[in-house]
């Protein structure tokens, strides 16, 4: 059974940085797709970034609210998804959750979903 672990949200000051890991458990696991959701108090769940592994590399996609601040990627031999965040804002609070697609031989590509991890940037 897959499992999926966020770590690395906390506390910071506006402008700071933070560095979001999404880690996959089991043997065999291949990543086939990474995203990070975000929902704030009283808001929707939004997209924030996604990757798709390619045979040419992985491609990514970023929400505009975020494009130029956060960056998606991974570490194949960790399985682990990662969200660089640079210059957080107040409006950049919320829970962040990460999903996968995720392949292994015993149970084929599942849709997952981890618990999440809290992201508050204080002004």
């Amino acid at each position: 059974q897959v499992q999926l672990m966020e770590s690395g949200g906390g506390l910071v000051q506006a402008g700071e940085s933070l560095r979001l890991s999404c880690a996959a458990s089991g043997n065999g696991v291949i990543i086939n797709t990474g995203a990070w959701y975000r929902q704030a108090p009283g808001k929707q769940r939004e997209l924030v970034a996604s990757l798709v592994r390619r045979s040419t590399g992985d491609d990514t996609n970023i929400a505009d609210s975020v494009k130029g601040r956060f960056t998606i990627s991974r570490d194949n031999d960790a399985n682990t998804v990662f969200l660089q965040m640079n210059s957080l804002r107040p409006e950049d609070t919320g829970a962040y959750y990460c999903s996968g697609n995720i392949w292994t031989r015993t149970t084929g590509s599942k849709d997952y979903w981890g618990q999440g991890t809290q992201v508050t940037v204080s002004s």
